[in-house]
C-alpha cells in the first residue's frame, strides 16, 4: 500500500488503506481520508486535509506554501473533499493570513494537467479544469463549472454555477451562473443551453433562462436595474434564482 521509497512524516496521518507511491514526500500536518491513491513522485505539505477516494496522480504538488509576496509563513490550510481526481503536475496551494487562511476544493472535481489553484481560492464540486487553466489568489467557483484548456483566472473573480469557459480564456471580471464565456479579455456568448438539456431541465426553465440572458445582455440595462427586473420573477424558478444571486453577489463587475 505504501511503497518503502516514499517519505511521510511521522506527524502525517493515513487512513488504513490510502496507497502511496514510490518517491512520494509527505509532510507533518497532512491528514489522508481512506481510499485515496496517491501515485509517483507527488508532494503533499500541510496542514492539508485530503478527503476520502481521491487520486493524485505523479508530480502533483498539493498543499505547499503559496507564492503571495507578502506571506511569511504564518500557519494557513488546504481542504480537499472526496472523490477529485487531480492529474500530472497539478499546484494547490494553501491560504494566506490576509485572505480566509484556507484554500478549500469540494466533491468530484476533476483537475487535469498543470492545473493551478491558488492561495485562498473556495472551489464547489463537479467542476472541470482542463489542462493548464491557472486560478489566481481569492478566486471563487461554483458548483459545475466547466474550464477550456489554459483558462486564466484573475484574482477575486467569482465563477457561477454551470458556467463555461472557452479555451484560452481570459477572465477578469465576474462570470454569472450558466453564463459561457470566451476570448481575452472574456465576453459573454450566451448560456450553457445545451448544458442545462443534459441535466434535465424542462424547457419552460431554460425559457425563463433565455428572458433572462436578453433582459441583462440585449435590454441597455445596468446590472441594478436588470436585478430588480428578474427579482419578481425568481420564486416560480430555482434556477433563475441562482443566476440572480450570482449577479447580485457580484464584487469586480459582470463579464459583458
Amino acid at each position: 500500500m505504501i511503497h518503502p521509497s516514499a517519505i511521510i512524516d511521522p506527524a502525517a496521518e493515513l487512513a488504513a488503506d490510502v496507497q502511496v507511491g514510490p518517491w512520494t514526500i509527505i509532510g507533518p500536518d497532512v491528514k489522508i481520508g481512506a481510499g485515496t491513491v496517491i501515485g509517483p513522485h507527488v508532494v503533499l505539505q500541510g496542514p492539508s486535509t485530503i478527503g476520502r477516494n481521491n487520486r493524485i496522480f505523479q508530480f502533483a504538488s498539493v498543499g505547499e506554501a503559496c507564492q503571495a509576496s507578502n506571506y511569511k509563513g504564518e500557519p494557513t490550510a488546504l481542504e480537499v473533499g472526496d472523490n477529485n481526481i487531480i492529474r500530472e503536475h497539478v499546484t494547490i496551494h494553501r491560504g494566506t493570513p490576509g485572505g480566509s487562511a484556507l484554500t478549500r476544493i469540494g466533491d468530484d472535481n476533476l483537475l487535469m494537467v498543470g492545473v493551478h489553484i491558488a492561495h485562498d481560492c473556495i472551489i464547489g464540486n463537479g467542476n472541470t479544469f482542463a489542462n493548464t487553466t491557472g486560478l489566481a489568489g481569492h478566486v471563487h467557483i461554483g458548483d459545475g463549472v466547466i474550464f477550456g484548456g489554459m483558462t486564466g483566472i484573475h484574482q477575486f473573480c467569482q465563477i457561477g454555477s454551470y458556467a463555461m469557459t472557452a479555451g484560452c480564456t481570459l477572465v477578469l471580471k465576474d462570470v454569472p451562473a450558466y453564463l459561457m464565456v470566451a476570448g481575452n479579455p472574456a465576453g459573454a456568448h450566451g448560456m450553457n443551453y445545451r448544458g442545462m438539456q443534459r441535466r434535465g431541465w424542462s424547457k419552460e426553465t431554460i425559457q425563463v433562462l433565455r428572458r433572462a440572458y436578453r433582459t441583462v445582455y440585449r435590454q441597455g440595462l445596468t446590472l441594478q436595474q436588470a436585478i430588480e427586473v428578474l427579482d419578481p420573477q425568481v420564486d416560480d424558478c430555482p434556477e433563475l434564482g441562482r443566476f440572480v444571486e450570482s449577479l447580485r453577489g457580484s464584487q469586480r463587475g459582470i463579464t459583458r
